[in-house]
């Protein structure tokens, strides 16, 4: 397995300088891929690996690149540094388009890590498994109702929202009241930011019930609904499924002040915490929070 760790970091090489246009010619592959080969792997009797994984990406750039936007959504491609953003390519293309049977789903996240850890900066182990592990959540078990290749292809390609897929989720702006101080609950994403939680509606529950048994099963806390906040929409992309068009509904749920404990294995998550209501307007969150987080704020304090 030495060989075939070696044989990726000659792959993210070579994307490296096809990236970064440092041949005169970026367009003859052969010639980048023997030249790195030779170079940093004299003697390794590995190149249809090689070459399969970096013709793969530069093939599937358009699609791969997408996808990063969308599991990363404040990181467009071109503010990802240049290693980190063909790691995630590699790793995306042999956990969406590789062969299982050869390396399998969790291997190729490993090894994407692996590299970030050898390669990139300080925070790109965690950027790295933050994205791939966010794809992983979305396409479920590996290998369950596969589509072909083309059909993946075809549901990218469409353009109009309204034949898009649907996608329900529920969620929840969850506040407590300790000594007289309201507090909010919030979980931290791999991309810096502190979020509400939420999550998909499943078969027999209607949108409340969603909410309360997300808000459990993510941060451990029982909740009661109290009022409904808002609903938006958001158009997203899922690795094969292609478009779809994300309906959130969020109401406002109190809990007991207790201990919040984040979900193990929430791809895209690492922290939940509580904070005072007059530390909440000096954290980083997502323009699209503020409006949820405005009104709930008039209406907790209108009511003390």
């Amino acid at each position: 397995m030495a060989n075939r760790h070696l044989s990726r970091s000659i792959v993210l090489q070579t994307l490296f300088e096809w990236d970064f246009g440092i041949s005169v010619d970026k367009d003859n592959h052969d010639e980048m891929l023997d030249r790195n080969i030779e170079e940093f792997g004299p003697g390794l009797d590995d190149d249809a690996f090689i070459k399969d994984i970096f013709l793969g990406v530069v093939k599937k750039k358009a699609i791969i690149d997408e996808i990063i936007e969308k599991a990363a959504p404040d990181w467009p491609i071109e503010k990802i540094s240049i290693v980190d953003r063909n790691i995630l390519r590699m790793g995306l293309y042999e956990l969406l388009f590789g062969d299982r049977t050869q390396v399998p789903p969790k291997v190729a996240i490993n090894e994407a890590i692996e590299l970030a850890k050898s390669f990139g900066g300080e925070n790109s182990s965690k950027f790295v498994n933050g994205v791939l592990g966010a794809v992983y959540k979305e396409i479920g078990e590996p290998g369950k109702d596969d589509i072909s290749k083309k059909q993946i292809a075809k549901k990218f390609a469409e353009t109009d929202p309204a034949k898009f897929p649907i996608e329900k989720k529920a969620g929840a702006v969850v506040y407590a009241k300790k000594d007289g101080e309201i507090y909010f609950a919030f979980v931290h994403d791999v991309f810096g930011y502190w979020t509400l939680s939420k999550g998909g509606i499943e078969e027999g529950e209607n949108e409340e019930q969603g909410a309360i048994r997300e808000i459990k099963e993510e941060m451990g806390l029982d909740i009661k609904i109290k009022e409904m906040l808002g609903r938006n929409e958001y158009i997203a992309s899922h690795p094969q499924q292609g478009k779809i068009r994300k309906q959130v509904v969020f109401f406002l749920g109190e809990s007991e002040f207790t201990d919040i404990v984040l979900e193990k294995g929430t791809g895209g998550l690492d922290d939940a915490r509580w904070f005072k209501l007059a530390d909440v307007a000096e954290l980083k969150i997502y323009d699209n929070m503020v409006p949820l987080l405005t009104k709930s704020i008039e209406i907790l304090t209108a009511k003390s």
